[in-house]
């Protein structure tokens, strides 16, 4: 069977994929010669639209920062990069802030990485406990030292949008989407040759980018090369209070329990420790995170969280890098033509726009340009010398 050439194949089409196609286009790549791969372009089982939509720049790693700065003001800007027809997208983006709670145990690491933050210019401000009562009376700050308030240019999206948004106007440039699922990796010596797709056809490419998301490990696997990237479900409970504080940030305890708001409601959940936390593709709701664990930090934190109502939950997945819990990006050492955006760890898409583009100048230029994202290479996997990214929940 006689193979179709593309000069990129990027397979999954979700926030990081679709961003890469939109960046190639934008960065004057011929858009005639890219393909996006998606297995399901309902997106229905996809991280992207199970996540919670969060745009930080709190984090403890310097390149981590740097790209959700640059994902933050993308999404501020969005109309001048994703407008289609004159319809400019509505991602819902919504600025009220993160907050870091620390007890005393945590307060050097929150002051430590507040000088980091404040070094790149986010807008963060340490608040000791009676400055955290007074911008938030609706908080009991026993077993607090200090929060961490991002007040600017920290906060949520609507993911979905923002997803369909990339995927909108990179179609509209002219990238090709297939709906198709990759089920075979050709190679020639350490060069990837194509893809074989489920539907029995076959497709040659000069490169071949992975953003398969939670997948992507089975990926690399058919390409042989092996990433510490595995699936790992998180459940996000949603409840509704009958007197719910105003205007709410995104508040992190300092055990990892996070509550936010989400419309009239709210959104809540924790990240289970390593021994309850299994690579998982299934989208089973467990609850007893919820009775055991984050009701009581959300109801001791915020007393007018004693009498809420539990109306659902849903279950998404991280690509959880078990190295560092950061992304690996760039060129595999022994598959040099085969790309990896693999193992965000919950961070995808908030950087997708940032990943996008440097994904694309590694395609262009064979190297980055706007942000030197090095340090995130495979060669670290090989050294094992983990970036640790201690702001992971």
């Amino acid at each position: 069977m006689q193979s179709t050439r593309y000069d990129v194949i990027i397979v999954g089409g979700a926030a990081v994929g679709s961003a890469t196609a939109y960046f190639l286009a934008k960065l004057g790549f011929p858009v005639d010669r890219v393909a996006v791969i998606e297995r399901d372009p309902t997106y229905s089982e996809a991280a992207t639209p199970r996540s919670l939509g969060g745009i930080r720049q709190q984090f403890t790693t310097r390149e981590n920062m740097l790209m959700s700065r640059f994902g933050m003001e993308f999404v501020k800007s969005i109309g001048e990069h994703l407008t289609v027809d004159g319809d400019v997208p509505d991602v819902g983006w919504k600025e009220q802030g993160y907050l870091f709670l620390a007890s005393d145990k945590g307060l050097a690491s929150l002051k430590q990485n507040h000088v980091v933050q404040r070094s790149i210019g986010a807008q963060v401000e340490i608040l000791a406990p009676d400055a955290l009562k007074a911008k938030f009376p609706w908080i009991n700050v026993e077993g607090l030292a200090a929060g961490s308030f991002g007040f600017q240019g920290e906060g949520w999206v609507d993911p979905y949008a923002l997803l369909q948004a990339f995927r909108r106007k990179a179609r509209s440039l002219g990238v090709t989407y297939i709906e198709d699922e990759v089920v075979g990796v050709d190679k020639d010596g350490g060069k990837i040759t194509g893809v074989t797709l489920k539907s029995g056809k076959k497709l040659s490419c000069g490169t071949l980018i992975n953003t398969a998301g939670t997948r992507g490990h089975f990926l690399a696997k058919m390409a042989g090369v092996d990433i510490p990237v595995r699936p790992r479900k998180r459940i996000i409970y949603v409840f509704d209070c009958r007197e719910p504080p105003p205007r709410s940030p995104l508040v992190i305890d300092t055990n990892g329990v996070f509550v936010r708001p989400e419309g009239p409601s709210f959104v809540c959940g924790v990240s289970p420790t390593e021994d309850k936390d299994p690579d998982c593709l299934d989208f089973e709701i467990d609850y007893s995170f919820w009775e055991e664990l984050v009701w009581p930090t959300i109801a001791h934190r915020v007393p007018a969280f004693e009498a809420v109502k539990l109306v659902r939950a849903w279950a998404g997945h991280y690509d959880y890098n078990t190295l560092d819990q950061n992304v690996i990006l760039g060129r595999h050492p022994d598959c040099k033509n085969m790309l990896l955006a693999n193992g965000f760890s919950g961070h995808g898409l908030q950087q997708s726009p940032a990943a996008g583009r440097a994904l694309a100048e590694l395609v262009i230029h064979g190297g980055y340009r706007s942000l030197d994202l090095t340090r995130f290479s495979y060669e670290r996997v090989i050294k094992n010398d983990p970036i640790i990214e201690a702001n992971v929940w």
